[in-house]
């Protein structure tokens, strides 16, 4: 069985920016043929080793614990790998965001810097959602939105060496209000920067998402009209039950990002040291559990648009809203309530 080849720049890319895969290049790993593989959800939300993925062959995926079978006796370094793979198949999704988290609690030690940051092309097609954030900083600095800012390397150019008195004099005041030096100012915007980058990240996977999560209900809810549905009352239940909980799912999670563009705002009314921390901490406090149910969603939606482009029949879509679709939805369902109710 052929491993994954090695990925290009790109392949790299899109795994880095994905919900769902993890390449295992950015693991402490000993069994070098471990490397050359991957971590993915599937679309039973289970943790699954993708060996291989191929155009003709499709993806070669094993459980965890299967991983013996395939690379001969058992040694030492494999067991250990098998420990750390085992510990981070737990997480609920493979954004880089929540590995973040995941992986310091794991104590398992990577390089965030390089291989836990959104890729460049990722960061450029958010432009738009980070102007959300980016504009009332430069107002509150250079007193209009006028200044031409394409991403947060920008701002910390704008920033660092300010040529007008104006601007070194707000600079200067809001240096204060945070309670840092004007030295810390750039290391300031990076952080912000980063913290905002993540909610647009999320509020961009969740704007492509929930747009298939409605055309999804409205395909299931044509089942209804079908006589083998009609029938049988089961049907009926099960189709209850699962737009039910995506249609609680896909309006608790927007409700969440509604919450935090309010709180932001409430940050630059009032810009203090305690204010940021305060957004800062709401915000990467609840990474995990969006990143949990956007990748649930996601890998479910990503599947249905894949088999059902152009339509199906009933016992078809029956089959596979029970096999696919059902099987996870509790534990997303359950994820998004735990952070309505305070779990984060």
């Amino acid at each position: 069985m052929a491993l994954l080849p090695g990925p290009d720049d790109r392949d790299e890319d899109t795994a880095r920016d994905s919900l769902h895969i993890l390449p295992m290049t950015i693991l402490p790993l000993e069994t070098p043929g471990l490397r050359r593989a991957r971590l993915i959800k599937n679309v039973r939300l289970q943790t699954v080793v993708e060996l291989f993925n191929d155009v003709h062959a499709g993806s070669g995926q094993v459980m965890p614990g299967q991983l013996p079978l395939h690379f001969g006796n058992r040694s030492p370094e494999l067991d250990r790998d098998l420990l750390m793979i085992g510990q981070i198949a737990q997480a609920a999704s493979f954004d880089v965001y929540s590995l973040r988290i995941e992986l310091r609690r794991l104590k398992i030690a990577v390089d965030e810097h390089a291989a836990l940051r959104l890729s460049q092309r990722r960061k450029d097609q958010l432009t738009r959602y980070m102007r959300v954030f980016t504009r009332p900083l430069i107002e509150s600095v250079y007193g209009s939105d006028d200044v031409q800012v394409q991403n947060v390397e920008d701002l910390i150019r704008l920033f660092a060496e300010p040529d007008l008195a104006e601007v070194r004099r707000r600079l200067t005041m809001m240096a204060d209000r945070l309670d840092i030096a004007m030295a810390d100012i750039p290391a300031f915007l990076e952080e912000y920067g980063d913290i905002f980058l993540s909610l647009a990240y999320f509020k961009q996977c969740l704007d492509e998402i929930v747009p298939d999560v409605q055309a999804f209900l409205a395909w299931m809810d044509a089942v209804r009209g079908f006589s083998e549905v009609r029938r049988d009352a089961r049907h009926a239940r099960m189709l209850d039950e699962v737009g039910r909980d995506l249609t609680e799912i896909a309006a608790s999670i927007t409700g969440r990002f509604e919450s935090f563009d309010n709180r932001s705002k409430d940050f630059w009314r009032n810009i203090n040291a305690q204010s940021f921390r305060s957004i800062r901490d709401l915000i990467t406090n609840h990474h995990v559990t969006i990143g949990g149910v956007l990748c649930g969603l996601a890998v479910k939606m990503a599947l249905w648009k894949a088999r059902f482009s152009s339509g199906g029949g009933p016992v078809r879509r029956l089959e596979f809203i029970r096999s696919e679709i059902l099987p996870g939805l509790s534990h997303i369902r359950s994820l998004e309530r735990s952070a309505r109710s305070g779990g984060r």
